[in-house]
C-alpha cells in the first residue's frame, strides 16, 4: 500500500468561510498515484471543520445561517472564562465534524454528483491547517 500525505495553510480574511478544496485534493490524488483506495482530509485545529456537499452558493449561505443558529456568537460561553472569545466556532466544528474519507476508485475521486470537498473555518484569521493522507494501491 502507497501513502502520499499534505499539508495545506489557510488564513482567512475574515471569522467564518468555506472555502472549496477539492482541486488540492485531486492534485494530492494525482501526485500519489494510487489508484484504488481513499483519502483521509482533516482540518488540524478544533475550531474548524472539513465537510462534503454542494458547490452552490445559496446552500453556503444556508448552512452558515443554520450552523449560526444552532451555535450562535455570542460572550456567554463557559469557554470565554478562560479568557478565550470563540466557543461558537468550537460547537460549531463539532457540526460540521473535523474530516472526512473521500474514496478513490480508478485514479478519481469517487463522488456522487455535485459533490465537493469544502474547509469550513469557524475562528479565522490566523494560520491554520489541513491534512490530506492519500492511502492506497
Amino acid at each position: 500500500m502507497k501513502f502520499h500525505t499534505e499539508y495545506h495553510w489557510f488564513n482567512t480574511s475574515k471569522r467564518r468561510e468555506y472555502i472549496n478544496i477539492t482541486g488540492e485534493v485531486e492534485k494530492a490524488l494525482k501526485k500519489s498515484g494510487i489508484k484504488e483506495g481513499m483519502i483521509l482530509v482533516s482540518a488540524m485545529h478544533i475550531t474548524a471543520g472539513i465537510y462534503v456537499n454542494d458547490a452552490e452558493s445559496g446552500l453556503i449561505q444556508d448552512i452558515d445561517e443554520w450552523l449560526e443558529r444552532l451555535a450562535p456568537f455570542k460572550s456567554d460561553y463557559h469557554h470565554h472564562r478562560t479568557g478565550e472569545d470563540n466557543g461558537d466556532a468550537h460547537l460549531k466544528s463539532m457540526l460540521v465534524h473535523h474530516e472526512v474519507i473521500i474514496p478513490v476508485t480508478d485514479g478519481n475521486l469517487d463522488f456522487g454528483p455535485w459533490q465537493q470537498v469544502y474547509y469550513a473555518e469557524f475562528d479565522g484569521q490566523r494560520r491554520k491547517r489541513v491534512l490530506i493522507k492519500v492511502m492506497g494501491e
